[in-house]
């Protein structure tokens, strides 16, 4: 099976150099772009399975390109590498279109767990590309696009398009961590206390539907989002 290929664009050479030689050790297949300006030229010229960004470079940054990045395609992920840990930021860079994000300095295994997780989810999805709208969680058989969820054969649960939407999210990140952040920008399009706190109120009601079946749990990550766990 042919190495997954992925951009790397970091203007800091010690930091991009030493991250390229990890992520190569590691079976891929990287291109390092030293700015925003080479890394989108780099895109334009191959075909690459994700993107992981700098998000503060000389001549563009990365917020910048990653919009250019998805004008082009609008698949393919991308994850921001960062010093900055403002909220605002992490919020634009999710409206910027992120797959993920992460603070430096990190752990280089968190890195390699994203990246799996990420293109493992995207393949996910093109197999059962967005057009899948019927999932089995556990005992439940969720249908998105009749909004129901119906455990073990029994009475339909009529959801609303929000917690329809909310609930859909979970199923695709099953098992791993759906940020905050980019829930909110989906479905409610802004990140405030008052989308925050209705987010909160739809995943106690979800939480209330899928009470019955004692192998799904909707796991609050302190600070991060949310986790589906279903245990098989």
């Amino acid at each position: 099976m042919a190495s997954k290929k992925i951009l790397l664009v970091e203007d800091d050479p010690n930091f991009g150099t030493v991250l390229k030689d990890y992520l190569t050790l590691s079976d891929y297949n990287v291109t390092h772009a030293k700015d925003g300006l080479d890394g989108l030229i780099a895109f334009k010229n191959d075909d690459f399975d994700i993107c992981i960004l700098d998000v503060m470079m000389p001549k563009k940054d990365g917020f910048t390109l990653a919009k250019e990045i998805r004008a082009i395609n609008p698949e393919i992920p991308i994850m921001f590498l960062t010093a900055k840990t403002m909220k605002e930021d992490v919020l634009k860079g999710y409206q910027a279109g992120a797959d993920d994000y992460l603070n430096k300095p990190f752990d280089s295994e968190v890195l390699l767990y994203k990246i799996k997780a990420i293109l493992q989810r995207k393949e996910n999805e093109s197999a059962d590309e967005d057009n899948q709208f019927e999932f089995e969680v556990g005992d439940f058989h969720f249908d998105s696009k009749l909004r129901q969820l119906v455990y073990k054969g029994g009475q339909a649960i009529k959801l609303s398009p929000k917690e329809n939407k909310l609930l859909k999210l979970l199923v695709i990140y099953k098992n791993d961590l759906l940020p905050r952040e980019l829930a909110l920008t989906k479905i409610w399009r802004d990140d405030n206390y008052f989308t925050s706190r209705s987010m909160d109120v739809y995943i106690a009601k979800l939480r209330k539907y899928l009470k019955p079946d004692g192998r799904v749990e909707i796991v609050n990550i302190h600070g991060e989002g949310f986790r589906l766990a279903v245990d098989k």
